[in-house]
């Protein structure tokens, strides 16, 4: 996992590319041993992609990286991975990894994502909360992006029913986003997952919430 840590930490080489590599059977641990020449091999690969690969492996520390990231107690899977979430393989530009706090969701069991306004009326918190409610009741599981409005209404209502739920988040999965939403943050954690695509320690940037909404569709059914 260390050396697939090492490619996840690549941010500047592409989600796209780093899919071709895992579909031409090219391993994290294998591209980071591959010798220079054989790079030029990779043809999908720009001039800018090796030499970004280049100077991270003559200045990355995979163990003492790996080592770090243990102790942060964040949970850890690649398109690689049997536990990579099979929803995901499919979508447009799957993430190639997931960082994620609690657990993924149930592979077995169905999902729907609830989304909307962070201003939402009383009866859009109310309705947003019964939906959640009623669906989790059925063992259906939540997928939502913790924001303000409905998508914390959304969460509530499936935890005050005893469902699982989670957060896929604009920052990374140790990053509580609006911090308002701490103590909804820490029940997530217990009674489902938070999940983010991106590193650890990343703030969110406006940019980030488009893509991780790619990521809540395409998690849930």
């Amino acid at each position: 996992m260390k050396f697939k840590y090492w490619l996840a930490s690549l941010t500047d080489i592409s989600n796209a590319k780093k899919k071709l590599l895992h579909d031409c059977g090219i391993t994290a641990e294998k591209l980071f041993f591959m010798p220079k020449n054989e790079l030029f091999d990779i043809l999908f690969f720009t001039d800018d992609d090796r030499k970004i690969i280049l100077e991270s492996r003559a200045s990355y520390d995979v163990e003492k990286e790996w080592i770090l990231f243990q102790q942060k107690d964040i949970g850890f899977v690649t398109m690689e991975d049997e536990a990579y979430p099979d929803k995901l393989r499919n979508i447009h530009n799957p993430p190639y990894s997931l960082f994620y706090i609690g657990a993924l969701p149930d592979k077995s069991r169905k999902s729907v994502a609830i989304v909307g306004a962070r201003g939402r009326s009383a009866y859009g918190c109310e309705v947003a909360k019964v939906l959640a409610a009623a669906l989790s009741r059925q063992g259906i599981q939540i997928i939502s992006g913790m924001a303000r409005g409905v998508d914390r209404d959304a969460h509530m209502g499936c935890l005050e029913a005893g469902g699982n739920t989670y957060a896929v988040l604009g920052s990374g999965a140790d990053t509580c986003y609006p911090k308002e939403n701490r103590f909804l943050y820490d029940k997530i954690k217990v009674s489902g997952g938070i999940i983010s695509e991106l590193m650890p320690g990343t703030d969110p940037q406006k940019m980030f919430f488009p893509m991780r909404n790619r990521i809540i569709s395409g998690l849930s059914d």
